[in-house]
């Protein structure tokens, strides 16, 4: 594949295309006319010798290569305007940015929130973009990182990409406050028996992992894809539920639930922020990088027990 024979136009005119599945909205989208862009989506169709878009009665579906496309249109896309917006030289005062960081709820409400107010005290013309860890996370890391400017995200989920240590956490449990069978602590054979709330993704596979050594294995009762929400899954009932401390303490005090020790000996979590080294000479990142870090270790040095 020869690029410099290709025009680049045709990415934005291709993720258009895939994502309204209609020429006329697509035109509209990206300031082409009706015409203009049924050019483009033949030379398209041409490129990939596939129709892309087929109808179907008085719509169009994308075709399984359409499908295919569908997302690296869009994460090619992301990159080049990742790509043209690089600068020399960036002034926070007076930049007007945004800024896309990929993480669990429980980074957003630990650390997000801080790193906001910073954001928005020191650079307000600065925008921050929080979007949800996808389950895909560890199988196409880089092509994740490329699109995006950056992944908070602990150690020992992924690796080989530069990162930046944040802060230190632990896990603990939740317990209702009217829990019928559980007193001042737990045993590993009330970890065994008692049904749990867990989290669906493989952000908290550290802790995970080191039951499975212990030879604890959870009888789940309920899963779901954010932490924030687990606290209200086991308030009022016989369920348990593995948090971070640090999370615990800020929703503990709104729901029915009290903090318990591991009965065993957890091990620890190191929130980082980690980007693709595409991002690392980038000023603008540069200067993300760290502000991140100067929250990290104001927090590092705040108690999170």
């Amino acid at each position: 594949m020869n690029l410099s024979r290709l025009d680049l136009n045709l990415v934005v005119a291709l993720r258009a295309l895939l994502e309204e599945r209609n020429v006329t909205r697509a035109g509209q989208r990206v300031g082409l006319s009706q015409p203009a862009m049924s050019a483009a989506l033949s030379r398209l169709r041409r490129h990939f010798d596939d129709d892309l878009l087929a109808r179907v009665g008085g719509h169009y579906e994308l075709t399984a290569l359409g499908q295919v496309l569908l997302d690296r249109a869009s994460t090619a896309y992301d990159v080049l305007e990742r790509l043209f917006a690089s600068q020399a030289d960036f002034d926070p005062a007076r930049e007007s940015r945004e800024f896309k960081l990929i993480a669990s709820d429980y980074a957003i409400a630990v650390f997000g929130a801080e790193l906001a107010r910073v954001v928005h005290e020191e650079a307000p013309g600065i925008r921050l973009r929080f979007a949800q860890t996808p389950t895909t996370v560890v199988d196409d890391t880089a092509t994740l990182l490329s699109a995006t400017d950056g992944l908070l995200m602990p150690h020992g989920v992924i690796s080989d990409f530069p990162a930046t240590d944040l802060y230190d956490d632990r896990w603990v449990f939740l317990v209702a406050d009217d829990h019928p069978s559980v007193d001042d602590r737990l045993t590993r054979q009330d970890l065994a028996r008692l049904p749990w709330v867990t989290y669906q993704r493989t952000y908290d596979a550290p802790a995970v992992r080191q039951l499975g050594m212990l030879g604890i294995e959870p009888r789940v009762e309920v899963s779901v894809d954010s932490f924030q929400i687990m606290p209200l899954l086991v308030a009022g009932t016989r369920r348990i539920a593995l948090v971070q401390a640090r999370l615990a303490r800020i929703l503990a005090p709104l729901t029915a639930v009290r903090v318990m020790e591991p009965p065993y000996e957890a091990v620890p979590l190191r929130e980082a922020l980690w980007w693709h080294p595409v991002h690392t000479h980038d000023a603008a990142h540069i200067w993300l990088r760290e502000t991140v870090a100067r929250v990290g270790r104001r927090m590092a040095d705040a108690p999170g027990e």
